[in-house]
């Protein structure tokens, strides 16, 4: 199967006071075409900072690349312009981030919003705009999408928050959706929720997604492969079921030690 997404030897680093941080260390994984990749770890251990890096997302300074690539369809991100970048966010690679309460703007309504991101990433204008964003908000399983466009965050849930972001972020039918921690501000029943809502927009839409957490029981629910890291190193990667029941490295197995006894999540 055809990578979509494929990280190679790539190190990132935090400039301090102290000199620089090494957050992220020769991390290698791959993203095929149509699939999901989980990456799992402790807070701390890199994740994020490899989410943002995928389309230089990461401040700079402090952030600094030390090396390795980021392919996405076979071309270098490390290299691509400043205009290559911002068409490729949010028009191919889509991000879904943990606090949708702080990534939405508390002085717009829903529909602005959504609306900036349709008209930066598709045709679609006036009337016929306002129609997409009511089909994207009805997709995501938003109740009365059209009377949600005139509302303000403050106005909606968490759940209903996050589904915004998730409308926002597949306005443009990425290939490759990256959700980092979508589902840690939620309840669990929203959890689920949101979990077989992606799971549909993937099967829907066809996208890979690239899936983050720190919770085994999500990530065991949807990933196909699973990565785990560890103070900036990818220290297992594998099919799912390889690395949830056999484990080679000792730091996977401590973390699958931890994780509580309860009831794993099914999909759909």
């Amino acid at each position: 199967m055809s990578a979509l997404l494929e990280i190679r030897h790539l190190s990132i680093g935090y400039r301090t006071d102290g000199g620089l941080l090494r957050a992220v260390d020769d991390v290698s994984l791959t993203v095929p075409a149509g699939q999901t990749v989980g990456l799992v770890g402790e807070s701390g251990s890199g994740k994020s900072t490899l989410a943002l890096a995928v389309t230089r997302l990461l401040p700079s300074p402090p952030a600094e690349m030390l090396g390795g690539a980021i392919l996405f369809e076979g071309r270098d991100l490390l290299n691509a312009t400043t205009q290559e970048l911002q068409a490729i966010r949010g028009g191919q690679i889509g991000y879904v981030f943990q606090e949708p309460a702080t990534s939405l703007n508390p002085v717009y309504t829903v529909g602005t919003q959504l609306l900036e991101a349709i008209h930066l990433h598709t045709p679609h204008r006036g009337a016929a705009a306002t129609e997409y964003a009511v089909d994207l908000l009805t997709r995501v399983g938003m109740p009365d999408p059209a009377q949600r466009l005139r509302a303000y965050p403050h106005e909606l849930s968490g759940g209903m928050k996050q589904r915004v972001m998730l409308a926002m972020a597949i306005a443009a039918q990425p290939k490759l959706l990256i959700a980092d921690e979508p589902t840690t501000a939620l309840d669990v029943t929203i959890q689920v929720q949101i979990l077989q809502l992606l799971q549909r927009l993937q099967d829907e839409l066809s996208l890979s997604l690239l899936f983050i957490s720190h919770d085994w029981h999500l990530v065991e629910s949807l990933a196909d492969s699973v990565g785990v890291m560890q103070t900036g190193r990818l220290v297992e990667f594998g099919p799912r079921d390889v690395v949830l029941r056999q484990p080679t490295h000792p730091y996977t197995r401590h973390l699958l030690q931890s994780v509580p006894a309860v009831p794993w999540l099914e999909g759909p």
